[in-house]
């Protein structure tokens, strides 16, 4: 099996998860095929939903330079590790789902200036994403809290923030998140708790410009249950939409801007995403 191969199947089996690092195991693997136009169609079909997979191998197919490539993601990540940290204050506590790499970037990098907080975040049925977090946390000597899925409003109610990761960020502001975003987030709402989308802008969806509706990705039904009785439908969808208006910013290496101004900036800054 080739480096692209291995990478599709790893991405597939969640092996590799999250959006960014998705898109960096994308890039690696593409540096090494031999053929890179066959290499970008594999790479871009094993998530087909998500986006900065299709604009990161936009880019290499005009640059070419996987290692500068590289080189800016990570630098982005500390840009929107900083911003981020900005808004935790010591004494804080910081809600989270799932597992984000640019949250965890974000909790690192306050940690590292010195502020005191501690975090509490959700299992994330069925695959328990949320551990990942906790694990990362841990080692990082944050102290963190893990509470079950149907136990969210209690770790979110007494939270100062929430920060959350993004799948896909559409043309009509639309956050893109692991299922039961939207359902925390209205909880935060109700409490007057601020959320912030922890996310690269290329996770900026260009094909949603078009009237091209997001599919949600759907896994298979006996990651919920293996043999339900019969009658019993199954339901697994694994991401949802958060209503911009349910947001308070996206924090990128763009800044901490509104959804709306957001899209612009990624315009402004990358307009050949909307080539």
């Amino acid at each position: 099996m080739d480096i692209v191969d291995k990478t599709v199947k790893e991405i597939k089996e969640l092996k590799i998860q999250g959006a960014e690092n998705i898109a960096k195991a994308a890039i690696k693997a593409w540096d090494k095929a031999k053929n890179k136009a066959v290499a970008e169609r594999k790479l871009v079909n094993a998530r087909p939903t998500e986006p900065m997979v299709r604009n990161a191998l936009k880019v290499l197919l005009i640059k070419r330079n996987a290692k500068l490539l590289l080189k800016k993601l990570e630098e982005d990540e500390k840009k929107i590790g900083k911003f981020g940290a900005e808004k935790i204050q010591n004494g804080n506590i910081i809600y989270t789902h799932c597992h984000s790499s640019t949250v965890v970037s974000v909790l690192r990098e306050a940690k590292r200036e010195g502020k005191k907080f501690e975090v509490h975040n959700t299992e994330t049925r069925p695959f328990f994403q949320g551990r990942i977090t906790a694990t990362e946390l841990a080692k990082l000597k944050i102290p963190v809290t893990m509470f079950a899925d149907s136990a969210g409003r209690l770790a979110i109610k007494n939270a100062n923030v929430m920060f959350l990761g993004a799948d896909a960020v559409t043309a009509e502001g639309f956050v893109i998140n692991k299922i039961g975003s939207e359902m925390f987030t209205e909880i935060a709402n109700s409490y007057q708790i601020p959320v912030y989308i922890c996310a690269h802008s290329w996770k900026f969806d260009p094909s949603t410009l078009y009237g091209i509706e997001r599919k949600i990705e759907q896994r298979a039904t006996d990651e919920i249950w293996k043999n339900p009785p019969k009658g019993v439908k199954i339901s697994n969808f694994v991401f949802e939409k958060i209503d911009p208006n349910k947001i308070t910013a996206i924090i990128s290496e763009l800044g901490v801007l509104k959804a709306e101004v957001f899209i612009e900036e990624v315009r402004k800054n990358y307009p050949w995403i909307f080539n």
